[in-house]
């Protein structure tokens, strides 16, 4: 038995409740992880890299980036926890990255405390510290990050003094729909937690709204603010800038960061000038844009591309997470604000990370990560590879209703035609067989793809003579040719 984890725990807990703020700092964790991870030891060591020379940020920036592929893949589980020691862990996630192999992410109470900060953050602005509040957890239950975690971390919140009761349907609408009803009433608002497209098809599917005083959690997945627009509407949410928030999150080390008032202020202004948000984040496209506390995960930024450093079950430094985006310290972003006649709500003075995702590697679709890899396999099925290439264009795209649709584009054999049910079918036949996420994330009545056959040499799909690529990023949805 051991008997330093009640003390650990007690100490985690006490800073918690006190309100004591984090106080991680990248240079002094690598020297604690270098001494007391025995797969840091090695890396560093492989690296030929003495830890006693690391003493500044610079030094600290020149350190190797950490990856699921040349760290976590490499060694062994238990080496990966400080003292080799697996058992000081008391709870198991896993995920999928772009290569869809599992990868087993361990915690403990005492980091699923540090997260609860970022929760405690969403609902001290949805006023839930004085307001009797019913949090609905409605991210899938199991083995995948979101829905235990989210429930854990709502629980320490309502150990903490909140006046908040969790219920956890998980991903099953009759169910949340069942004891909404009955819980709702009692309760001076609601609180949904959950995948954008998945809360979206539950309140299509209920009525009501507007008397539960609705606000929303949500993950996985970048959503456009016509979506939140709508959302508040169907949802009767009074204000959509404070009452649904967006979590930054991964299996990996949890919440990263979230959505505040000031953020989608922010990111409101700039969906309104696409000019401006062009020039803020180099982008055509809108990423989700956050704040985070640099005192609890330490973000950079590598070839577009996002780093960071925190203390987990498996603590990470310098970890290559392979989101796109970057930095913005909150000073220069009302600056730039102001410099354009916009004044954003009073915020928290904590800098700002903006994530498109992983787009170039995978789709996310209902939070689950939809590989290439996946749906090859469908197309090399008999009475089907006959008349197709097998290159096709993965998309998760929104409808003219914002409804979320995964659309592949397939390339046919030259002179060749083909029926798109039978490859919707065979699609999702794989992706359901082979991929755990879509089986258990996606609802049975989304899970069939749309399907759009185009001609050999498309020059908009499988222009001739450009690398191919197998995903793209969101799109609004267009016709089938």
């Amino acid at each position: 038995m051991d008997l330093e984890r009640p003390r650990r725990v007690t100490r985690a807990l006490e800073r918690f409740f006190t309100g004591e703020p984090p106080a991680m700092d990248p240079v002094a964790l690598f020297h604690d992880v270098a001494n007391s991870v025995p797969a840091y030891r090695k890396f560093l060591g492989e690296h030929g890299i003495d830890p006693a020379t690391i003493t500044s940020r610079q030094d600290f920036a020149r350190l190797p980036m950490l990856d699921k592929a040349g760290y976590h893949q490499r060694y062994p589980l238990p080496e990966l926890c400080r003292g080799g020691r697996l058992e000081d862990l008391d709870m198991i996630a896993v995920s999928s990255g772009s290569s869809g192999t599992p990868t087993i992410w361990p915690r403990s109470l005492a980091d699923e405390l540090e997260i609860t900060r970022r929760f405690e953050q969403v609902f001290r602005g949805f006023g839930a510290d004085s307001r009797r509040t019913l949090a609905v957890v409605c991210f899938p239950l199991g083995t995948w990050v979101g829905g235990l975690f989210s429930t854990a971390c709502v629980r320490h919140l309502a150990a903490k003094g909140f006046p908040v009761t969790v219920v956890a349907p998980g991903n099953n609408k009759a169910e949340i729909l069942r004891v909404l009803p009955d819980l709702a009433p009692h309760f001076e608002q609601v609180v949904l937690l959950g995948y954008p497209p998945f809360l979206r098809d539950v309140v299509d599917s209920g009525e009501g709204w507007a008397r539960y005083s609705v606000k929303l959690v949500l993950a996985g997945e970048v959503f456009s603010e016509e979506w939140r627009d709508l959302m508040a509407e169907r949802a009767g949410m009074a204000d959509p800038v404070r009452d649904s928030v967006s979590l930054y999150g991964t299996a990996d080390a949890g919440v990263l960061g979230n959505e505040t008032p000031l953020s989608v202020a922010i990111r409101r202004f700039l969906a309104g000038r696409p000019d401006l948000a062009r020039e803020v984040f180099g982008a055509d496209r809108l990423p989700t844009l956050v704040q985070y506390d640099p005192a609890s995960r330490y973000f950079e930024v590598a070839d577009g591309t996002l780093l960071f450093t925190g203390d987990n079950g498996i603590p990470l430094v310098r970890y290559h997470i392979a989101d796109e985006g970057g930095l913005l310290p909150h000073d220069e972003l009302l600056e730039f604000c102001a410099r354009h006649g916009f004044s954003p709500p009073e915020g928290e003075e904590l800098p700002f990370v903006y994530v498109f995702g992983r787009s170039l590697f995978t789709v996310s679709f209902f939070g689950a990560n939809v590989y290439p890899e996946n749906v090859t396999v469908g197309l090399e099925q008999p009475g089907i590879s006959e008349w197709v290439t097998g290159k096709f264009v993965l998309e998760a795209v929104e409808d003219e209703r914002l409804d979320r649709r995964l659309r592949v584009t397939v390339e046919l054999a030259p002179g060749r035609d083909g029926d798109p049910a039978v490859v919707a079918e065979s699609i999702r036949a794989q992706l359901v067989r082979l991929n755990s996420e879509f089986a258990h994330y996606v609802p049975e009545d989304r899970q069939l793809p749309e399907v759009d056959l185009r001609p050999s040499g498309d020059p908009e799909y499988f222009p001739v003579g450009v690398k191919h690529r197998y995903t793209r990023g969101s799109t609004p949805s267009r016709p089938s040719k």
